[in-house]
């Protein structure tokens, strides 16, 4: 086993004969699956250092107690292995290392480029030569944002396109309400809109003050050119960005820039809190929940920071951290961020003054976090365990799959699959089955084909759709129950299957197994957790069919004119935006759009105005 002395010397051995290079290793367990993955620009110097009896944390002992072998990937620079690290983590997700959240999950505000720029939610960055503002720590932040500052600056929040819609639409009743600029009256130039564009990028950027200045600026211009409508629309802004400042928590003078990172470990649960601090003011805040195996060490943090940072716009010049990093590491994570930036960030651990202050109570929110999650885990923890007493399961259900079926008359058959993993729904792992081979609308016979597909990826071992789960749920009572269990026998598998049985006004009323049903009624937050369970899978399986539906109803009336496809039918939908316009539509008119010919136009106009 790789735990043994003989195991430990003849890993350190490897080890020892690495070169003094930059490079990337991958540990291994005995089974030969990816259980590590880190970085280094000696990897002589840090891999040797895991199988040497120098003192170790548990985390990471317990991790090298499973390494059998290592590989690793010389690099020419230390950006190089960054860069190889980050994409090597995402393709093996290790069991040891801290997650990376996938970037594309990550909320950003964009201003695009054009003459009249658009403030936008976005959660794509593209080479677009856009300005993007975040990663933010959460899509609510977003939209705090965004509303504070289109009530603040007077932004646009419609749709409109500018300038082709200018003096073409009425002001919606925010401009009458003096809460929008009001770009479709006319009255605002576009130099006059790309300031205020402007001013919103100093205030994403946490420099109030700047925008501010800007403010006054344009608003004593203004009033010597006599533009006395628009300095007032500058002074307004002013007076509401004077108030944005007294809500924001400054904590440091106005030339600051810095993240701060505290880390907080009580042996059962570790919260990474960064406190993202712009010209002295608190701009963003993020907490971060490494899983329970997750090594914690320096180098582990200092990898998942470097992932973090490869995602933000703007890397600041300082960043201070609560605990001490070896000084290697820091100047390794310095030099990392260096290359990614292009400019020297500081690292370092304050001892004493405000900017240590400033580390402790940015633990102190680490540490409430880690007590908050920890709270809502023992709680979770003891719903699944009074589960599995009641059920009589044989393990704890650590991972539980919920089915439901939704059709649309006889059309659009779908069955859904929720899953809820340690407790919480885990919305990556929901699946979708269109259900083929039934006609009308038999529910057993749709529970069995979502079921056969599903438990034919488990006896594979194909773990495309995850794991194979402790527990299944069925929004349904005795016969779906008895339908799975069939389908479990043909499978030659033995999952414990039970529904979830509603009362006469579709309310969650008991489990159920094929012969008799388990009261929840008197047990609260079990029943509460059901209760959620069921109605999310039911949510869950009804929006898909309605997608379907959806899709069918958008291509499918068109598609049935002769010589009218997908394509033609898009181009159609694209020009003319809704049916009723395209059916107010002369023939000419529709053989306007680009690829109809007279004909096609002619066939369209007789389709939509046949009497039927």
């Amino acid at each position: 086993m790789p735990e043994t002395e003989d195991a430990r010397a003849r890993l350190l051995e490897k080890a020892n004969s690495l070169p003094m290079t930059p490079g990337v290793y991958l540990m291994k367990d005995a089974a030969g699956k990816v259980i590590y993955v880190g970085k280094s620009r000696k990897l002589h110097n840090r891999v040797s250092q895991y199988f040497q009896n120098s003192e170790k944390s548990i985390k990471t002992g317990k991790m090298v107690a499973k390494v059998y072998d290592f590989d690793y990937i010389l690099c020419q620079t230390e950006i190089e292995a960054l860069s190889l690290e980050n994409t090597l983590i995402k393709q093996y997700s290790p069991k040891y290392n801290i997650r990376l959240k996938d970037a594309k999950s990550y909320p950003y505000i964009k201003i695009t480029n054009e003459e009249y720029p658009q403030i936008r939610f976005t959660r794509t960055r593209e080479a677009d030569r856009a300005k993007y503002f975040g990663p933010y720590s959460g899509v609510s932040v977003v939209f705090s944002v965004l509303g504070t500052l289109r009530k603040t600056l007077g932004l646009p929040t419609c749709t409109h396109r500018f300038p082709e819609d200018i003096g073409k639409i009425r002001p919606c009743l925010y401009y009458q309400m003096h809460k929008c600029c009001g770009l479709c009256t006319g009255n605002v130039s576009a130099a006059e809109y790309r300031e205020l564009v402007q001013i919103t990028a100093d205030v994403l950027r946490g420099n109030t003050a700047q925008a501010k200045k800007r403010l006054e600026e344009e608003m004593y211009g203004y009033a010597e050119q006599e533009q006395y409508e628009a300095a007032a629309r500058c002074r307004d802004a002013i007076k509401a960005l004077e108030k944005l400042s007294q809500k924001q928590y400054v904590v440091s003078d106005p030339d600051t820039d810095q993240d701060v990172i505290a880390l907080y470990e009580d042996g059962l649960t570790a919260c990474i809190s960064v406190f993202y601090v712009r010209h002295g003011t608190v701009v963003d805040q993020a907490a971060f929940l490494p899983g329970p195996d997750s090594v914690t060490d320096g180098e582990s943090i200092v990898s998942f920071l470097e992932g973090q940072y490869r995602l933000r716009e703007d890397i600041p010049p300082q960043i201070l951290m609560s605990f001490e990093l070896e000084e290697e590491l820091a100047q390794e994570f310095s030099a990392d961020l260096f290359g990614l930036c292009g400019h020297r960030v500081e690292v370092r651990t304050p001892e004493r003054g405000p900017a240590r202050k400033l580390c402790e109570t940015v633990l102190a929110n680490a540490k409430e976090t880690a007590e908050h999650w920890e709270k809502d885990s023992s709680r979770d923890e003891s719903v699944l365990a009074r589960l599995a007493q009641l059920l009589s399961l044989e393990v704890y259900p650590a991972r539980i799959e919920s089915y439901d079926i939704s059709n649309y008359g006889k059309e659009q058959l779908t069955a859904g699959m929720v899953v809820i993993e340690d407790g919480k729904f885990k919305k990556s792992d929901y699946r979708t089955f269109r259900i083929r081979s039934v006609e009308g609308t038999d529910d057993y016979a749709s529970m069995y084909e979502a079921l056969d597909r599903r438990l034919a990826r488990i006896e594979e071992g194909d773990e495309a759709f995850g794991p194979a789960p402790d527990l299944i749920l069925l929004d349904g009572g005795r016969t779906h129950v008895a339908t799975v269990n069939r389908c479990m026998q043909a499978h030659h598998l033995d999952i414990p299957v039970f529904g979830m049985v509603k009362d006469d006004y579709h309310k969650t009323r008991a489990l159920c197994t094929e012969d008799g049903e388990i009261s929840i009624a008197k047990e609260r937050d079990l029943f509460v957790f059901i209760y959620k369970i069921q109605e999310e899978v039911h949510r869950f399986s009804v929006s898909r069919m309605k997608a379907g539906k959806s899709r069918t109803l958008k291509h499918s009336s068109l598609e049935k004119i002769p010589g009218i496809g997908a394509a033609k039918a898009a181009a159609l939908q694209k020009h003319f935006k809704t049916l009723q316009k395209l059916r107010e539509a002369s023939p000419e008119q529709i053989a306007a759009v680009g690829g109809i010919s007279q004909k096609n136009a002619q066939d369209v106009f007789d389709y939509l105005h046949r009497k039927d």
